[in-house]
C-alpha cells in the first residue's frame, strides 16, 4: 500500500468509514419511509405542482413541445422535426422523453414540461442514494438542498434540454466519484451509461465536461491514475452503445445533420455571436448566485474553507486527505461548467443548470464536517444567509407588479419587506439557538412560500404578459365567426416576437407563417402584430381588405382578419361579423 493511498484509508477510519468500502448506517426502516415521504413531498410540489398553470413561455419551450408532438403524431423516433421540416438544433433525449409524457396524459403544455420535472427528480434520487452510500446521516440534507436550489425548480418547470442534460452529467458524476472512492466498476458502467444519454441529451458538451472535471480533479490531487484508469474499454463501449446509434441514424436519414448540429449549434455557437446571445465574461457570476438561492451563502462559505485547507496542504507538500477529496472535486465541478461557459461566445442561464448539484453537496458536506467537529457558525453567517434565503419573498408577493407594470411600487412593498424581514430574524435566531441541525428545515419554509406565490398568485399574471396561450384561446374564440373555412384558416405573425410565433404554432398545432419572411398567405388568414399596427399590416397586403379584430394588451399585441385578394367576385362579399374594418 502507497502513502498516498494510506494517508486516504486512515482519514477515512477517523470519519468512520473506509475508503474503498464505506459502509452504511444501519437505518431503521421508519426513518428510510420518512425520507421517502419527504423527498416525494417535496418534489412532488417544487417541480409538478401546478405546471399547467400557466403556458408554455419563451421561444424555446413552445418550439420543443412541437417538435416532440410532430415526431409523435409521425411515430418518428429518429429525426425531429418542426412544421414538417428538419429540426435538428438538439438531440432526441428530450423529445423521446415527452412522447412518453404525450401518450401516457395525452398532449399538453404541462406534459411538455414532465420530462424535466421527472429528470430534476431523478438527480435528487441520485444524491441521496449517493450519501446514504457514501456520507450516510446527511443524505436527505443533501437531496433537499439540491431540490430547493431556485435554478433547479426554474428548470425542473421548463420545457426544455438543460434539466436533461443537467441530470444525465450529475448521475454520471456522482457515479464516477463512487468508482473513485470504491473502485467498483460497477459504478464506472454505471458514469458511461449516463454519458451517453448525456450525449442524447445535448450533445458532445457532456463528455467533454465530465473529461476536463475528472482531469482537473486527478491533476488538483497529484493522482493520475485514477484518470488512467477511467479510460475502461468496456465503459466506452457502453457509451457508444447508448449514445452513438442515434447520432448515426438521423445522419443517414438527414446528411445536414453534421453540418446542422456539430458545426452551427455546437462549434459556432460557442466560438461566434452567431445566434445572438452575446453577455460579458462575468455573466454567470449573478447567474450562479441567484441559481443556488437560498444556499448562495453557505456554498461560498464552503467553497473558500476547502480552498483554503487545500492550499495550506499544497504549501506544506502534503497530499490531500481523503475527507477532502469529494470537496476538490465538488469545486472543481462547480467551477468547470461556469468558466467553460463563460469563454463561449453565446451564453444562456441555463447552460450552467449542470453545476448546481455540486454547489448544494457541497453545503450538505459543509454541514456534515460542522456537526461532526462540533464547530459553532459565526453569527454573521447566519444572518447573511437568513436575510438572502427570505428576501426572494419580496418580489414573491410583488410578482403581479412586476409582471404587469415591469416595476416594483415601493410605496406598496413596505409589508412584503417587513414579513420578509421577519422571516429573516426568525430564521437567524433559530440557527443561533439550534445551529446547522436546523438549517435545511428552516431554509425550506421560505423556498415553499416563494414558489407557492409564485404558483398561486403569480400563475395568471404569468400567463397573460408571457405565454401565447391566452391568445391562442381567444384565436380559437373567434374561429365559428369565419364560416365553413375557419379550421383551414391560417394564422400569421408581423413584426411580432419569436415567443409568440411558436406559442401559437404549439397552441394551434399549425405552423404560423411570418410577413417578414415573405410567408403572406395567398388566402383569408388571421395576423398577429405589434399594437398600432392597422396601417403597416394593411401596407403589407395592398389590395386586401383588413379588418382588426381586438387586442392583447398586456403583451402589445394586436390581432387582425385579412381577407384573400380582392376580385369583383370578392369585393361585394360582406366580411367576418363583428369586426371592425381598417381598411
Amino acid at each position: 500500500m502507497g502513502d498516498r493511498q494510506r494517508l486516504r484509508v486512515g482519514a477515512a477510519l477517523e470519519n468512520g468509514m473506509t475508503a474503498r468500502t464505506p459502509p452504511v448506517k444501519a437505518e431503521s426502516s421508519s426513518r428510510l419511509a420518512t425520507d421517502i415521504f419527504l423527498l416525494a413531498g417535496f418534489c412532488g410540489f417544487l417541480f409538478f405542482f401546478g405546471l399547467s398553470y400557466f403556458g408554455l413561455v419563451g421561444a424555446d419551450e413552445p418550439r420543443y413541445a412541437q417538435v416532440a408532438r410532430e415526431m409523435l403524431n409521425r411515430h418518428d423516433w429518429i429525426a425531429p422535426t418542426l412544421n414538417g421540416k428538419p429540426w435538428l438544433e438538439k438531440p432526441v433525449l428530450y423529445y423521446w422523453q415527452a412522447i412518453i409524457a404525450y401518450r401516457i396524459f395525452g398532449v399538453s403544455d404541462w406534459a411538455a414540461r414532465i420530462p424535466s420535472a421527472a429528470d430534476a427528480t431523478l438527480t435528487v434520487i441520485a444524491i441521496y442514494l449517493f450519501l446514504r452510500r457514501f456520507r450516510p446521516g446527511f443524505q436527505l440534507d443533501g437531496a433537499l438542498i439540491t431540490a430547493s436550489a431556485a435554478g433547479v425548480i426554474g428548470f425542473a418547470r421548463a420545457a426544455s434540454t438543460d434539466m436533461p442534460l443537467a441530470s444525465m452529467l450529475t448521475i454520471a458524476m456522482l457515479a464516477w466519484y463512487a468508482w473513485y472512492e470504491s473502485r467498483a466498476r460497477t459504478y464506472l458502467a454505471l458514469s458511461f451509461f449516463f454519458l451517453g444519454l448525456g450525449l442524447l441529451a445535448k450533445g458532445p458538451v457532456a463528455p467533454l465536461l465530465a473529461l476536463l472535471i475528472i482531469a482537473l480533479f486527478t491533476a488538483a490531487t497529484h493522482d493520475f491514475e485514477p484518470l488512467k484508469r477511467t479510460f475502461w474499454i468496456p465503459g466506452i463501449a457502453i457509451f457508444l452503445a447508448v449514445g452513438l446509434p442515434w447520432y448515426v441514424a438521423v445522419q443517414l436519414k438527414n446528411p445536414e445533420f453534421f453540418r446542422v448540429f456539430i458545426l452551427q449549434h455546437n462549434l459556432a455557437r460557442f466560438g461566434t455571436n452567431l445566434y445572438h446571445h452575446p453577455e460579458p465574461f462575468w455573466y454567470y457570476l449573478p447567474v450562479v448566485f441567484l441559481a443556488l438561492l437560498p444556499w448562495t451563502v453557505f456554498v461560498a462559505v464552503a467553497v473558500s474553507k476547502t480552498i483554503s485547507v487545500w492550499w495550506t496542504q499544497k504549501k506544506e507538500k502534503k497530499d490531500l486527505r481523503s475527507g477532502e477529496d469529494l470537496n476538490v472535486f465538488l469545486i472543481i465541478w462547480l467551477i468547470v461548467p461556469v468558466l467553460f461557459f463563460s469563454i463561449s461566445q453565446s451564453k444562456l442561464p441555463g447552460y450552467v443548470v449542470p453545476a448546481l448539484s455540486a454547489g448544494s453537496l457541497l453545503v450538505s458536506e459543509y454541514i456534515r464536517r460542522n456537526l461532526s467537529r462540533n464547530e459553532s457558525v459565526h453569527i454573521l453567517k447566519i444572518v447573511i444567509h437568513s436575510i438572502v434565503a427570505c428576501a426572494p419573498l419580496v418580489p414573491a408577493l410583488m410578482i403581479q407588479y412586476i409582471l404587469l407594470q415591469h416595476r416594483i411600487p415601493w410605496s406598496n412593498a413596505r409589508v412584503p419587506i417587513a414579513f420578509s424581514a421577519a422571516c429573516a430574524v426568525i430564521m437567524a435566531l433559530t440557527l443561533k439557538v439550534s445551529g446547522l441541525r436546523m438549517l435545511r428545515f428552516v431554509t425550506l419554509v421560505p423556498v415553499v412560500l416563494v414558489v407557492g406565490l409564485v404558483i398561486r398568485v403569480g400563475a395568471p399574471s404569468l400567463d397573460a404578459t408571457l405565454s401565447a396561450r391566452p391568445l391562442a384561446n381567444e384565436i380559437e374564440r373567434l374561429r365559428p365567426n369565419f364560416g365553413n373555412h375557419s379550421e383551414s384558416m391560417e394564422v400569421a405573425v408581423f413584426e411580432a416576437p419569436r415567443e409568440t410565433e411558436f406559442g401559437l404554432a404549439f397552441y394551434l398545432n399549425r405552423p404560423i407563417a411570418r410577413y417578414e419572411s415573405h410567408q403572406v398567405p395567398d388566402g383569408e388568414h388571421l395576423v398577429v402584430a405589434p399594437e398600432g399596427s392597422e396601417t403597416v399590416v394593411a401596407s403589407a397586403v395592398p389590395g386586401r381588405r383588413v379588418s382588426y379584430l381586438g387586442t392583447f394588451a398586456s403583451q402589445g399585441l394586436d390581432y387582425f382578419w385579412v381577407s384573400g385578394p380582392i376580385t369583383e367576385h370578392s369585393a361585394t362579399s360582406t366580411q367576418p361579423p363583428g369586426v371592425r374594418q381598417v381598411l
